[in-house]
């Protein structure tokens, strides 16, 4: 069997390893919600991740959620998103943004007043930071079945904003409770049309947009984020026939596609995720999920039992921008300082130090 520092081609990239760095928040985009020179250095930085997937990134002004995520639908953040890709490409990395469109997991202060939708009017539980402090989730607008293809379409403009940036693909992320997973969800999709009501139909969409995105640039090029059952921020997959019915369908209709990888949060371990491997027939990467850190011991295990071709990890990128170079060597880790996860400026998100950087420190 494999183990971590076995190479792997996956979709069009050569890869050095076998782990990735998963898409990670962390709320520091510039004005007009577009990358700069510091979202460059940060991504820079972790550019030996073979592949970095990066934070969630809204394909359409009405996707945004939260504050200060990038977008990848005017000209400035594409014009970002380039000196990000630049940045890591002369390092040596590649690069793909992952597409997310929050639905219901918004809130008009975070982005100019503009509305919220979802596939059904129902409000997400719980709250959401805004400029003026937590508020409550608003009812979404339903979405029309003849918005559908305008929705589908927001996908498709991004994908290709983000190649003319000269990011190596996109991840489409259908996962976590944002609009994508709203919709595979009976919880959140109360729909009657030919997006609800059934497996099939709840899938239905996830399916036109990878169709549809594949056709635009190329299906070796994209990626799919998936999180069968994660039961988060209200969108529930409680049933287990129903899930599992939901998901076959969904990943028997990208199949045929030839994508790059599909992305599985859940337990490696589990039937759902062994039998969603076989039937997509590619690359599948995995993530255990939030509640752990995944060490190396993790990455191995999985790759040892067979359960995937790669794992994405999180939270150690955030603290060791040379996480291969300290896996490696067996070197002691950087502690991650929660307090600076989400928004502020360099601290805690450029300035962790290297092996080198270290070294050099303890000799000064």
């Amino acid at each position: 069997m494999p183990t971590a520092f076995d190479p792997i081609r996956i979709g069009r990239w050569d890869l050095p390893q076998r782990f990735v760095m998963a898409p990670l928040t962390r709320n520091r985009a510039s004005e007009g919600e577009a990358p700069a020179q510091l979202n460059a250095e940060y991504y820079a930085q972790r550019a030996t991740a073979g592949l970095i997937i990066t934070e969630g990134t809204q394909p359409s002004a009405v996707g945004q959620g939260y504050m200060a995520t990038p977008g990848m639908h005017s000209d400035a953040q594409v014009e970002g998103w380039r000196q990000v890709a630049d940045a890591v490409h002369a390092r040596g990395g590649k690069i793909v943004v992952q597409l997310m469109h929050a639905g219901r997991i918004a809130h008009p202060d975070n982005k100019n007043g503009i509305e919220t939708i979802a596939p059904s009017a129902i409000a997400a539980p719980g709250k959401i930071v805004t400029p003026t402090g937590q508020q409550s989730y608003p009812t979404p607008r339903a979405l029309e079945t003849s918005e559908i293809p305008a929705l589908i379409e927001d996908f498709v403009s991004a994908s290709r904003n983000a190649i003319r940036a000269g990011l190596d693909g996109v991840e489409i992320h259908a996962a976590n409770g944002y609009i994508l997973h709203q919709f595979l969800a009976p919880s959140s999709n109360q729909r009657s049309d030919a997006y609800g009501g059934s497996p099939t139909a709840r899938a239905r969409l996830v399916v036109e947009v990878a169709q549809a995105v594949s056709e635009a640039i190329g299906a070796d090029r994209v990626g799919i984020r998936i999180s069968p059952a994660h039961n988060i921020q209200g969108v529930l997959e409680e049933d287990e026939v129903q899930t599992r019915a939901t998901y076959e369908s969904l990943v028997d209709g990208i199949a045929p596609l030839g994508m790059a990888y599909l992305s599985i949060l859940a337990d490696p371990a589990s039937t759902l995720v062994s039998d969603l491997r076989t039937r997509f027939g590619g690359p599948v990467i995995v993530n255990s999920g939030f509640s752990s850190v995944t060490t190396l011991d993790d990455v191995n295990e999985v790759l040892e039992k067979g359960h995937a071709d790669a794992v994405a990890v999180g939270r150690e990128f955030l603290a060791n921008p040379d996480l291969a170079e300290r896996w490696r060597a067996g070197a002691e880790l950087n502690e991650p300082n929660s307090d600076t996860f989400y928004g502020g400026g360099a601290e805690g998100y450029t300035d962790y130090p290297t092996l080198q950087e270290s070294a050099e420190r303890r000799s000064a």
